[in-house]
């Protein structure tokens, strides 16, 4: 480039940024090796980290980890067949490598040198409902506002493994990272915030979800709580105005020394909700207050749910130092993701049929909130799949059979219940009171995902149809989805 391009004042007058001088690829050989405290066998660069070989792309560093049925260095071929550049082993190979003792730890290690090396604002995000929307909704606002310097956890890598894994793969330019955490246990999500060290922690809602591990609803909000222990100082917590557990969560984060911001319903509320109503592509028009005045935008996820969503994002977008107007916008252009609200449109006779993908995930507050949602969709028929709701442990009957009030308030013309917990929703069902209240409702009970195919296409959707999937993903809903649209 010539001195006179150089002394233009469009180059003098550029603003500087340290992360300028930070390096352009991910990681090298030499970089990954002092994190690790491993040997290389030469030189490399690799553009990102992968753990499953089937997921492997051009230049990845692949991670041999080994579990209880499992040993990566088994599939280290294959790696290297979809294009990986090196690998983190545990003995010599014949390919590029780093040679540690253990990969799980050198996993870890380089998720510590990848959060240690960035100058980003880092968030964490959890709670029993919601966390993987809001996640890539705070993702998708922050990318938006930065010009694509955000990073965030793909997916649901949200434990002991996907946390780390979504660490090592944040670029050291990154001015955002966004990372999910998740929880069966309690102390869980202690391990993975003291990884993420937040700046940001966000707890989206408190619902029964894993309620049988933990026991009560109490048990939940402290375990989800956790993910204020790894706060760096002067932290800022992110919590819901309106669940019961506030006061609570309120506690944890101030005795922590967070400074605490609401999102919800309440006056007491910092990010308010002032009003919502449908919008004309079937979401919601929001207002929503904050200390620093309003702000009017589209949420494009239907259902009342993401309208309390959206007041989570803003809330953390503006506790993170981001962009709310950005923020609006990118809600606006958020489609539903795969096993959590995406939405298809499916060729029948007579023209189309809706099928709303909600089959990765279930428990007691997301199914009334989706089903709330089918109620509100227009259709010639509401048709609901429902699959169980694992790990509710002895409340599941109570909580399977209760779903039958928010199934009757939706409107549902046909119901195919999938698993053995949802025999107690059969149960209630087919009470004389449920078959005298307005129009029938049909229903169907069957053990399995095949089942539920194969009963669905003997029914027969027609134009007009709107379809709810929805279950636990160990339930195999997903087969339904795939098989139909």
């Amino acid at each position: 480039m010539s001195a006179a391009i150089l002394r233009h004042p469009a180059y003098l007058e550029w603003p500087a940024d340290e992360r300028d001088r930070l390096p352009l690829t991910l990681w090298d050989a030499q970089s990954i090796a002092e994190a690790v405290g491993g040997t290389a066998s030469g030189d490399f660069q690799v553009a990102g980290v992968e753990m499953d070989s089937r997921d492997v792309v051009n230049g990845d560093l692949f991670f041999a980890l080994k579990g209880e049925a499992m040993d990566g260095h088994r599939f280290l071929d294959k790696a290297f067949a979809n294009g990986a550049a090196a690998a983190v082993v545990d003995r010599p190979v014949d390919y590029p490598h780093i040679l540690v003792e253990d990969t799980s730890v050198a996993l870890k290690a380089l998720a510590a040198a990848a959060r240690s090396r960035v100058q980003a604002k880092i968030i964490g995000v959890t709670g029993s409902v919601g966390k993987t929307g809001v996640k890539e909704a705070i993702f998708a606002s922050l990318e938006r506002a930065s010009r694509g310097a955000a990073h965030r956890s793909t997916r649901s890598y949200n434990n002991h493994v996907g946390v780390p894994l979504s660490l090592a793969r944040m670029p050291a330019r990154s001015r955002f990272g966004i990372f999910e955490m998740g929880m069966n246990h309690a102390g869980e999500i202690e391990e993975l915030t003291t990884q993420v060290r937040p700046h940001v922690a966000v707890i989206t809602t408190i619902a029964p979800a894993h309620i049988e591990n933990l026991g009560s609803m109490e048990a939940i909000a402290d375990a989800k709580a956790e993910i204020f222990m790894g706060l760096e100082p002067g932290g800022v917590a992110v919590i819901p105005a309106d669940t019961p557990h506030y006061e609570q969560l309120r506690a944890v984060a101030e005795k922590l020394g967070a400074t605490v911001v609401s999102f919800g319903r309440s006056m007491e509320a910092e990010v308010r909700l002032l009003d919502a109503i449908p919008s004309a592509n079937g979401g919601s028009l929001v207002t929503c207050e904050f200390p620093e005045g309003r702000l009017c935008y589209t949420v494009a996820e239907p259902g009342d749910h993401w309208v309390t969503n959206s007041l989570a994002v803003m809330a953390t977008v503006r506790a993170a130092g981001g962009d709310m107007a950005a923020a609006g916008l990118a809600l606006a252009e958020m489609g539903g993701l795969k096993g959590r609200g995406q939405r298809h449109g499916i060729e029948v006779p007579g023209g189309k049929a809706l099928m709303i993908d909600e089959s990765y995930n279930a428990n007691p507050a997301s199914m009334r909130a989706t089903l709330a949602q089918l109620g509100q969709t227009p259709s010639s028929r509401r048709i609901a799949v429902l699959g169980s709701m694992k790990e509710l442990g002895d409340f599941a009957e109570g909580f399977h059979g209760q779903l039958s009030e928010p199934l009757i308030a939706a409107d549902v013309d046909y119901a195919l219940l999938v698993g053995d917990e949802m025999r107690a929703l059969a149960r209630e069902l087919g009470k004389p009171a449920f078959n005298s209240l307005g129009k029938p409702l049909e229903w169907e009970h069957c053990s399995s995902a095949e089942e539920a195919i194969a009963r669905l296409e003997e029914f027969g959707l027609i134009a007009g149809d709107a379809v709810l999937v929805k279950g636990s993903n160990s339930v195999g809903l997903g087969k339904l989805v795939e098989h139909f649209t």
